[in-house]
């Protein structure tokens, strides 16, 4: 099933999701500033609209296999895989390493996914899922590298500007550039400038734009759990290049004060990956007059640490 990803594709997901996912909401947030709430999405996190696209689209054409799907992934993508598999009443299978915190397997289980737990490391996690696929014939499912996981996540500019006319930037954060491919072609197609937030030692997008093409980085941030993707997708790259887009690194200092700064003034509790978005803005003011979406994408955390 060939995919590419364009706007078209972002409107087809679109069709595709609607009625499943939860219409994101705009608030503002300040002088020029809005947040858009997708950390209130399904299972928490912005994931949730590629997986259900994957799936759907897949079911449209006819390819969804009778053993389901997989992916390797103790994260958002795989808490959203097993939730959209179960809205489509098929199997899905997740595998994440033996040492995956006990609160994911079991949260993964409540959406009916079966969990196989893989050596200690997530390469030999994605190791064994290839393998599975390859002998059950499930569909293989990816965190964020395939062109209808970025096109369902890009449906939230169309939804962002719905609910902010005169939309002029949008920021989002970037881990393996799921996200940012989607929005960012959605946004190219309307005029919209995008500011790609990154961690300083997590920063795929930054490090492939430098050097043309997508590179392996080390990965060591607050934020890494959800922003640790050690290569940027080509979609990402494509995408940056295309778009009004501009890359900014932000410190770990800066997205724990984010994160805490959105707690204290609007009691919002995000993961440190979503507050790296808006750490990125507080780094640096925009013109008077311009109107900033700041994408709040995930909420998958402990939030013990805000309430000391």
């Amino acid at each position: 099933m060939e995919q590419q990803l364009d706007y078209a594709a972002v409107r087809a997901a679109a069709d595709r999701i609607a009625g499943g996912i939860r219409p994101v909401t705009v608030a503002p947030a300040g002088e020029g500033v809005w947040y858009a709430l997708e950390h209130l999405q399904h299972t928490g996190s912005f994931k949730a609209r590629g997986a259900l696209n994957f799936l759907a689209a897949h079911h449209r054409a006819g390819t969804l296999p009778a053993a389901g799907v997989t992916i390797a992934s103790g994260g958002n993508a795989g808490l959203a895989c097993a939730w959209a598999a179960r809205a489509r009443s098929v199997p899905a299978t997740v595998f994440l390493p033996a040492n995956a915190p006990r609160v994911k397997v079991e949260r993964l289980r409540g959406y009916g996914a079966q969990v196989r737990l893989v050596g200690d490391r997530y390469a030999e996690a994605l190791a064994a899922c290839q393998e599975f696929a390859a002998g059950s014939g499930a569909l293989s499912s990816h965190a964020y590298d395939h062109p209808l996981i970025a096109a369902g996540a890009g449906t939230l500019l169309d939804e962002i500007r719905a609910g902010l006319p005169g939309l002029d930037t949008v920021v989002v954060a970037v881990g393996g550039g799921g996200l940012f491919a989607g929005v960012a072609t959605a946004a190219r197609e309307h005029g919209v400038g995008v500011i790609a937030a990154e961690p300083e030692n997590c920063r795929a997008l930054n490090a492939a734009l430098a050097a043309g093409r997508p590179v392996d980085v080390a990965v060591d941030s607050v934020a890494a759990d959800s922003l640790g993707a050690t290569r940027v997708s080509v979609d990402a790259l494509t995408a940056a290049r295309q778009a009004d887009a501009e890359s900014v690194l932000v410190p770990d200092t800066a997205i724990t004060a984010a994160r805490r700064a959105l707690w204290e003034e609007h009691r919002i509790v995000v993961e440190a990956g979503a507050a790296t978005a808006l750490a990125a803005l507080r780094g640096a003011p925009r013109p008077p007059g311009e109107r900033v979406a700041v994408i709040l994408c995930g909420a998958n955390t402990d939030p013990s640490d805000l309430l000391v």
